[in-house]
């Protein structure tokens, strides 16, 4: 009960503010309409909302920009509530309808992209404008000063107790928060008033005349504010020239409802669920408008004390709307003793409240940057406009994004082929010239979505590698994480690959999307786009950019005298060791022959997948997963069952020649373990460096594989 008494006396607030000035003889209409908007939310929210304790109704941040809807529609005199009633009608549908879509395509998620400095910015505008309106509604306007500081001044008697108890409420309620402060300091300060006024002989009509006491404008009722048959009196022209504030309390209207989900999540230490919170305010928003009512959002205040009070359940929301309603039914009279002064000050708690959110509390608390991003939106919707501070907020939210996302290295890692190789096995010689040559080959892993405000950073570190020498051969941009590319983005790419490809570097791309690679076929000439290589994966890369070294090596080899000397030399001790495995292998097959089964294969035969081990004495042999990528490729003088400690469980195995194996049944490996420890040891001995061997010679599909996990999992 007490968080429907509050509410309905900050309604009655703002409904004077909102219906102020040409439309001041329809306030109590105004106010119905208000009350009533606030009494379907409150009902609808409390029904459905994933909060159980949840108040809903009008909040402050909107009052501000229905004002201007209000005060800027331009109609004749006797259609002028009705059109600025169904503007407010329409507004409250159309941000219904966009809440039910956001939900219903599960989009919140979306909307929490705001940066908060905007957030807080149109939020301390919206409080300071808030403010300013109080005090007009108090009647300083202009040279208004002058007079409010005259003790025999009715102005005087408005503004300074107005000030004083919005001043003093907001600070009362944020140090000690109990629910009863607002309901109760209303009926303290009404009757204060009403108690000077008698003391001072000024009957309630005197007090009217002078606006210290607030005028009945209705007959009887405050709602329906309109009827059917007043459909027919509405200008709509005048309501469509307000499209631009209509989409402005739109914008705000999702603000609000994210901070206030936001914070009561906060508040109440409970997840709430963000779709169906947007599904809740919009079914509130569209039942209040089609009954005569306003847009509607989460009320913290209220929903949070419904969590300190121990009354979290939807009885408390429900409640709330009835006593809403009730004032609905009977309130009329009651407006006539309400003193303007409660309405300023109300106005001016609810907009002090917003700046001291918004503004100040963030003074020392946030870098200097974004607390100037909050000031200049708040400095320009007090100086010029709601609607100019909304697209400067716009603005700035545009280049927020593109600042903090152009900060963003789109290249998450580098190495070169002297790092890190391909899984696919190499000869002794081989080895030894990927490990002298293997710097020639830059590989780029790519991350995010690139677009104009990201490239510059790739292109220069890109520029910056065509310039080391030795030049690379080949260049590996692998796109396995990225999203996408815009226009502009790709346009700098394809630019970059018509210049580099004239400089004999050989640019290979892995992981492209059909739709990227349509892109630069459509943007790069004919023979630029011939020129590139198109991988599935960075490990198929990594193997053609080895035969593009191994194959510049066999030429330069071929045109230098002594150049496989060197080769002999340089791979001298690799030889040795690789010489000294192999003899190794051939000795424990001739120690284990007894317990041993040979085994042909021919090239594309798949291996059995089972316990048996299968040592390879000739041939080549790969593990593939299940997207057909190779996981290794092994040769003679490994145990191919070793695979399982790839990290990956391959899903099969196939021969790529022809090749030969000795296999080994679990029992003869029991019977080993049994009778001949000093041979099984030295078989496990044998098979623990072939472990590690294979781990040598797999980086980098290991690293991609974990690197495309962490990406999945971020």
């Amino acid at each position: 009960m007490t968080s429907g008494l509050g509410l309905v006396v900050a309604q009655l607030a703002f409904g004077s503010l909102i219906f102020f000035g040409a439309l001041e003889a329809y306030s109590s209409q105004g106010i119905g309409l208000i009350l009533f908007g606030n009494f379907a939310a409150c009902l609808v929210m409390a029904l459905t909302s994933s909060y159980r304790g949840t108040i809903g109704g009008l909040s402050p941040a909107l009052i501000v920009i229905m004002a201007t809807i209000v005060s800027s529609i331009e109609a004749s005199e006797e259609a002028l509530f009705v059109t600025a009633a169904s503007a407010l009608i329409i507004s409250a549908v159309f941000t219904g309808l966009c809440c039910l879509m956001i939900g219903h395509f599960r989009l919140a998620r979306l909307m929490r992209f705001i940066p908060y400095p905007v957030a807080a910015g149109f939020l301390s505008g919206i409080g300071g404008a808030v403010c300013l309106a109080g005090l007009s509604l108090m009647g300083v306007q202009g040279q208004g000063w002058v007079d409010a500081i005259k003790l025999d001044s009715p102005m005087f008697w408005i503004l300074f107790p107005g000030v004083i108890y919005g001043i003093m409420l907001y600070y009362a309620i944020k140090r000690w928060g109990h629910a009863l402060i607002l309901p109760v300091s209303t009926a303290i300060l009404v009757g204060a008033y009403h108690l000077v006024l008698g003391s001072l002989g000024i009957t309630g009509s005197e007090a009217r005349a002078v606006d210290l006491l607030l005028t009945s404008t209705a007959d009887g009722q405050l709602w329906p504010s309109i009827l059917p048959a007043d459909i027919v009196r509405v200008e709509w022209a005048a309501i469509f020239a307000q499209t631009p504030h209509l989409l402005a309390l739109t914008l705000i209207a999702f603000i609000s409802i994210i901070l206030n989900i936001a914070g009561l999540e906060l508040a109440v230490n409970q997840e709430m669920d963000w779709n169906r919170e947007f599904k809740s305010t919009g079914y509130a928003s569209i039942f209040a408008g089609i009954g005569g009512g306003t847009v509607a959002a989460i009320i913290i205040s209220g929903s949070l004390r419904s969590k300190l009070l121990r009354a979290g359940t939807r009885l408390n929301g429900v409640i709330a709307s009835i006593v809403m309603g009730t004032v609905l039914i009977f309130g009329d009279k009651l407006l006539e003793i309400v003193p303007t002064a409660l309405i300023g000050g109300i106005l001016i708690f609810a907009g002090w409240g917003l700046l001291d959110h918004g503004l100040i509390q963030n003074y020392k608390r946030l870098p200097l940057i974004e607390f100037g991003v909050i000031l200049a939106i708040f400095l320009t919707i007090i100086l010029v406009g709601l609607i100019e501070g909304v697209g400067a907020g716009m603005l700035i939210m545009l280049v927020f994004f593109v600042v903090r996302l152009s900060r963003v290295d789109p290249i998450e890692s580098q190495f070169t082929a002297h790092e890190r190789h391909s899984n696919k096995a190499r000869t002794v010689p081989e080895r030894t010239i990927l490990l002298q040559e293997g710097g020639r080959v830059k590989v780029c892993r790519l991350r995010g979505y690139i677009f104009f405000g990201s490239i510059g950073t790739l292109m220069s570190q890109l520029k910056e590698a065509l310039k080391e020498r030795p030049q690379p051969l080949c260049l590996v941009l692998n796109f396995s994480a990225v999203s996408g590319l815009d226009f502009s983005a790709l346009n700098e790419l394809s630019r970059f690959l018509r210049t580099a490809t004239k400089n004999d570097v050989q640019f290979i791309l892995s992981g492209v999307s059909e739709q990227l690679r349509s892109a630069l076929e459509r943007t790069l000439f004919a023979s630029t786009y011939s020129e590139l290589i198109f991988e599935a994966n960075e490990n198929s890369a990594l193997e053609r950019c080895e035969d593009i070294i191994l194959m510049a090596w066999k030429r330069k080899a071929a045109s230098v005298q002594g150049g496989r000397a060197i080769l002999l030399e340089d791979a001298a001790d690799s030889l040795e060791t690789y010489l000294e495995r192999q003899i190794h292998f051939e000795a424990l097959i001739e120690q284990l022959h007894e317990w041993l089964t040979p085994r042909e294969y021919a090239a594309g035969d798949s291996l059995p997948d089972g316990d048996e081990l299968q040592l390879l004495i000739s041939g080549r042999v790969s593990a593939y997963d299940s997207s057909g990528k190779r996981l290794h490729q092994f040769s003679p003088g490994t145990a191919i069952r070793s695979t399982v400690a790839l990290g990956k469980q391959p899903s099969s195995i196939v021969a790529d020649t022809a090749c030969r194996t000795m296999v080994m049944t679990p029992d003869a490996q029991n019977w080993l373990e049994k009778n001949k420890k000093e041979l099984t040891l030295k078989l496990y001995r044998y098979l623990l460096a072939g472990h590690f061997e294979v781990h040598a010679t797999t980086p980098s599909d290991v690293s991609e594989s974990n690197s495309n996990n962490s990406d999945q999992s971020s």
